[in-house]
């Protein structure tokens, strides 16, 4: 049985969302394991056969010590990810060469600004040795804590399902062509 592990950083609970959505549409097709960043796996095991990876862009990119320092300052409830964050846990992930992966991020919708923590996390994936099979994804907040722009969590479930199918259709294929037929 191949199953899909998304791992997900968030400060205020938008991403959190968006990853529970993507998770929603992966298992249409895909048997998948949710897990916030601080408790996720550094080793990916064999069974898993596609990897996304989504968090906050921050400072244009993937969060750092201080930007989730700020984060803290900017709710009164606690930090969905308190402890690390998805640079730290890319660093410390170990590489399976060509296992396919995707990306997205949230990021405030008007006014769109550059930087993308999908982007950079994609870029540590690939020198890891994954394979993107599609490009890094964006979902939208109002605010920098939120919330959700309308309909994001519906576009998030949909992404989940095409790339459950996408990944479905890549086993396939993989299987046909690993036992010769």
């Amino acid at each position: 049985m191949t199953r899909a592990l998304l791992v997900y950083e968030s400060m205020f609970g938008n991403t959190r969302s968006i990853a529970e959505a993507v998770g929603d549409g992966l298992r249409s097709c895909l048997p998948t394991n949710l897990a916030e960043v601080g408790v996720a796996p550094t080793w990916i095991p064999e069974d898993v056969t596609l990897v996304v990876v989504g968090g906050p862009t921050h400072a244009l990119g993937l969060s750092r010590p201080q930007t989730r320092q700020d984060a803290a300052t900017r709710t009164s409830g606690p930090l969905v990810s308190p402890e690390i964050g998805l640079r730290e846990w890319l660093i410390a992930l170990n590489t399976r060469d060509g296992v396919p992966a995707a990306t997205f991020d949230t990021r405030i919708g008007k006014p769109r600004v550059p930087g993308s923590a999908a982007r950079a996390a994609g870029r540590r994936l690939r020198r890891a040795g994954f394979r993107l099979v599609v490009p890094a994804k964006s979902f939208y907040v109002s605010e920098i804590p939120g919330p959700l722009l309308e309909g994001e969590l519906d576009r998030a479930r949909e992404w989940g399902e095409d790339l459950a199918r996408q990944a479905q259709g890549m086993t396939e294929v993989k299987e046909r062509v690993e036992g010769g037929a």
